[in-house]
């Protein structure tokens, strides 16, 4: 399991907090406490419906850095996230996008987060930032430096809207991510937000991470969830449980209870 709380749920599912474009990024037109409110509204939702944790992403602040991102971000997800905290019961992690997981794991740890995403935590990716790379010696550093191990590190194998600079098979990447940077978790995507993995791509990096676990991180749905008991270790999902399967629409909380059934059934 990801995290020990989850020890006895067979498939978690993380319900996904897509924030409104924050103050300082060019489609920012709410305040940050609107902001919040909107994000509240929406954990409300998900926790109602009985998701087992929550994950904020700056998700509105396209066009994304390719780097680090302001330290404005940084203090403005740091309080959405310590907001959610005061709310929400459950573990809760962060993503900075497009890939700061050093900011990332500076929220969960002020913030008091479990767990992080990095899209890119090792090797190099084409994506539309330009070249991303991998900077998990950073990373695992200043969790060490923080003392902040608690903080789990979620890597992201072959992530979504993105490409290699050169193929590799999806067993090198994951090995790599598992024994190279020493990622908690290992998360398999399909090629876009809301896109389903292969199962055959599923199974090869279930095979691959060995003792780590395998998160799902797209795509998860009432018609797909069946196919990820007894290999994923959990679930991540965001466009399935918003109005009409928008990732940037409000959480609808029929679809939460939807999911949760045909996850229960």
């Amino acid at each position: 399991m990801p995290l020990s709380v989850w020890n006895k749920i067979p498939l978690p599912i993380i319900g996904m907090l897509h924030l409104q474009p924050l103050p300082g990024a060019p489609r920012n037109s709410q305040s940050l406490p609107a902001i919040r409110d909107l994000a509240l509204r929406d954990a409300e939702a998900l926790v109602a419906g009985g998701v087992h944790g929550l994950m904020i992403e700056n998700f509105g602040d396209t066009p994304f850095e390719s780097g680090s991102v302001p330290p404005a971000t940084i203090a403005q997800m740091t309080w959405l996230l310590a907001e959610i905290k005061r709310f929400a019961a459950i573990p809760c992690g962060v993503n900075v996008l497009r890939n700061d997981g050093v900011a990332a794991l500076a929220v969960a740890t002020a913030a008091g987060g479990q767990f992080i995403r990095v899209n890119v935590l090792t090797g190099a990716r084409v994506t539309d930032q330009g070249i991303i790379q991998g900077r998990a010696h950073d990373l695992l550093r200043e969790r060490k430096r923080l003392n902040a191990e608690a903080v789990q590190i979620w890597a992201d194998v072959d992530v979504k809207h993105s490409a290699p600079l050169a193929p590799r098979p999806i067993a090198d990447e994951v090995g790599d991510l598992v024994h190279r940077a020493h990622a908690d978790a290992v998360i398999v995507t399909g090629r876009r937000t809301g896109a389903m993995t292969s199962n055959d791509n599923l199974q090869k990096v279930v095979a691959a991470a060995e003792a780590r676990p395998v998160i799902v991180g797209s795509g998860v749905s009432p018609a797909t969830i069946a196919m990820l008991r007894g290999s994923a270790a959990a679930a991540i999902v965001g466009s399935a449980l918003k109005v009409d399967g928008k990732a940037t629409n409000a959480v609808d909380g029929n679809r939460v209870k939807e999911l949760m059934l045909a996850l229960n059934s």
